[in-house]
């Protein structure tokens, strides 16, 4: 297989494929959560659930005083590279070209300087928390194979669409097709890993907040 041809496929078939594999994925792990259903509260409801869940799904976004204090790393660290993750993925005008292509509509685009630093920054901070996990006893205990590879599919795309945006190594067909192969295999790896966490991150601060309002318990 040429290299055009590994670009052809990879931009058609192969994202197909892990199109398919992503979305399909994605709704089995939410049907899976939301058929466990909830058992029925016999108490008398002192609250309401749905504003107590709203609220507690935006207040969560930002930690309270005791958490910062107790793990400033982690919580910078994450709002550093997630922010980053967003802004590379969304506001770079090759990917939001793609956005139109299957949505019908795009929006506008940073320059690709602050892209670029964005990437390298968003990388930087990932090998650093990859580092401190490693470090941190307690952190190194409880991860397991499924943190490392979540870990490894997340940077790995940054660091093959870095690599193909400065041409570095290989040709431009190459060197995209290997980009998009890497963001391929994170769709794929996604919804079957602790990523999943992006979708279901809502309906569990949801949940929680709803219970604790039900109660009449700040949440």
């Amino acid at each position: 297989m040429t290299e055009t041809e590994l670009l052809t496929w990879v931009r058609g078939p192969g994202f197909q494929i892990a199109t398919i594999i992503f979305v399909l994925g994605i709704m089995l792990r939410l049907f899976e959560i939301l058929m466990l259903g909830r058992k029925a509260n016999l108490a008398e409801a002192k609250g309401s659930e749905m504003s107590s869940g709203l609220r507690t799904v935006f207040s969560r976004t930002i930690p309270d005083a005791s958490t910062f204090k107790r793990s400033a790393f982690t919580v910078t660290a994450g709002y550093i590279f997630h922010i980053g993750l967003f802004v590379v993925i969304f506001l770079f005008a090759p990917h939001i070209l793609l956005f139109k292509d299957i949505i019908g509509f795009g929006w506008p685009a940073l320059p690709s300087t602050v892209i670029d630093a964005t990437a390298v920054i968003t990388i930087i901070t990932l090998v650093i928390v990859l580092v401190h996990r490693l470090r941190d006893p307690v952190k190194r205990f409880l991860s397991n194979f499924d943190d490392y590879l979540g870990w490894f599919v997340t940077i790995l795309p940054l660091i093959t669409g870095y690599i193909a945006f400065h041409r570095i190594g290989m040709s431009a067909p190459s060197l995209i097709a290997i980009h998009i192969l890497s963001v391929e295999l994170l769709m794929v790896v996604f919804p079957f890993t602790k990523l999943m966490h992006m979708f279901t991150l809502i309906l569990a601060r949801w949940y929680n907040g709803a219970i604790s309002g039900y109660r009449g318990v700040q949440s």
